[in-house]
């Protein structure tokens, strides 16, 4: 197999029928270990919006249990990647994301927005650091599976495609992107979480590439002081370096999924889907709204 020959099996399948089979090529063969970090900064721009940092301190799930909130989150997302939204895994799955989200007062606008983070940051990603740009199959069979994803959680009002993921995150970053001190405290969790991964004498290189990955409008949400130019163009270009080497490399024969990764750490014994994530008690820090006996599953 030579190293454009998945791309040219994409492109003969049709991104609105056969969109599992593209997004799971494209994810676990083409740009597994891309995707991973496109999608750690996807919902790491969410916290940028008050009202969904704000909530994420308050269940205090990111500032204290943040390797057991990033491994669950990435594990239910792969689960539906690797089984699909039909297979027994896949329909667990979901049932567990609607249950957890069930606890929350969260509006249709910030889920349809946190939605769209995964659509188009892993595109803008690629962008800039991928080995090559996504094709026009690619994107649509993405929009596709987004779809279905937020047809599964409930999610009101999708957009349809790719353009209009795109069009609703901008406008929603623009008017909603902003300053609250538990998000603060959520992003300073997290980016103390991933300097976790590596030894410690690494931590503040870990921490200061993380921040020049920042565009400035996260920044400022933030308040973090904009990174220096020259560390800005060291990390963007060693990314870019990369993209460079992979791009040389034979292609992937086996798919990688996300509970492969060497970050996923809280489960060295191995994982039940169903026992994924958390268990909120209505009326205790965590689950601070709704009594979860009468929400709605709509994967169920």
């Amino acid at each position: 197999m030579k190293r454009y020959d998945r791309l040219k099996e994409i492109q003969r399948l049709d991104p609105e029928r056969d969109f599992l089979e593209i997004y799971r090529i494209t994810v676990t063969y083409e740009f597994p270990w891309d995707i991973t970090r496109a999608l750690e900064l996807a919902l790491y721009r969410t916290y940028a919006v008050p009202s969904i940092g704000g909530l994420l301190a308050d269940t205090a799930e990111l500032t204290g249990r943040s390797q057991k909130r990033y491994d669950d989150t990435a594990l239910l997302l792969d689960t539906v990647v690797e089984h699909g939204f039909d297979s027994d895994p896949g329909r667990t799955a979901l049932r567990r994301i609607n249950r957890m989200h069930a606890a929350y007062d969260i509006s249709n606008d910030d889920m349809r927005y946190v939605l769209c983070t995964f659509v188009v940051t892993p595109k803008r990603w690629l962008d800039a650091y991928g080995w090559r740009r996504l094709c026009d199959h690619e994107l649509r069979a993405f929009a596709a599976y987004y779809r279905t994803l937020g047809a599964r959680m409930g999610i009101k009002d999708l957009p349809q495609t790719y353009e209009d993921f795109e069009r609703t995150l901008d406008t929603y970053e623009d008017t909603h992107f902003g300053w609250d001190a538990g998000a603060r405290a959520v992003s300073d969790a997290t980016l103390e979480l991933m300097a976790s991964w590596y030894p410690r004498a690494l931590a503040p290189l870990v921490r200061g590439a993380s921040l020049s990955l920042l565009d400035d409008s996260l920044l400022r949400a933030f308040r973090y002081e904009r990174p220096a130019p020259v560390a800005r163009n060291i990390t963007r270009g060693a990314l870019r370096l990369r993209a460079r080497a992979v791009r040389l490399l034979p292609p992937r024969t086996k798919p990688h999924y996300a509970r492969q990764n060497p970050e996923i750490k809280g489960y060295p014994g191995g994982y039940e889907v169903a026992a994924l994530g958390t268990y909120p008690t209505p009326g205790v820090r965590g689950c601070p709204v709704r009594d979860l006996a009468g929400s709605e599953t709509p994967a169920e």
